[in-house]
């Protein structure tokens, strides 16, 4: 079967929102990225036409303390709180994203099972959220790997900074043709 043939015979894409949290999204967080406001209307907008096919992750602070992230929680104590603190909530911008429940990790990348089980084996996805630089990399990365076919809406991804925004898409637009460095528009006008 032809790339174009197989593409048109997949099943719609879904939207995954990474991480749109307090502690990435507010402005006060060591780690709120200064771009979150900007993407959030981009973010929305896919949303409303993704429907039903959305999925938002949350990073937790649930990890082993006994491996490497003690030494991540170690050098950002600030983080280092229970799972109910409102750090890790979401963000207002992003509580209405989806009706479906967040998909809550420990972990940078949220490709995995958990997210295979929702969308798919080889699935065509959709990312957008914060940050492009650790946390959408990541899942993106992982996802390419694993099969499916990814597209960042770059335009609704938020960086620590625009230097690390700009340095995230590069690498990921190392991957074609299992990873496309699209935007929201382009996104939208495809569904």
């Amino acid at each position: 079967m032809s790339p174009a043939a197989a593409e048109a015979s997949a099943p719609d894409p879904w939207l995954v929102v990474i991480d749109p949290q307090n502690i990435f999204a507010s402005p006060d967080s060591a780690w709120g990225s200064p771009f979150f406001a900007e993407t959030a209307p981009r973010i929305r907008a896919l949303a409303d036409a993704f429907g039903e096919r959305v999925l938002v992750t949350r990073w937790m602070p649930t990890a082993d303390r006994s491996t490497s992230w003690g030494e991540y929680f170690a050098a950002w104590p600030f983080a280092d709180q229970p799972p109910t603190d409102p750090l890790f909530d979401l963000a207002p911008e992003a509580a209405s994203l989806t009706a479906l429940p967040t998909l809550d990790l420990p972990t940078f990348g949220k490709w995995g099972a958990e997210i295979e089980q929702i969308v798919g084996h080889g699935a065509s996805v959709v990312l957008t959220g914060v940050s492009t630089d650790c946390c959408v990399i990541s899942t993106a990365l992982a996802a390419a790997d694993a099969g499916a076919r990814i597209t960042v809406a770059a335009d609704a991804c938020a960086g620590s900074t625009a230097e690390n925004h700009a340095a995230a898409l590069k690498v990921m637009g190392l991957y074609p043709p299992q990873i496309t460095i699209s935007d929201s528009a382009a996104v939208l006008a495809s569904l």
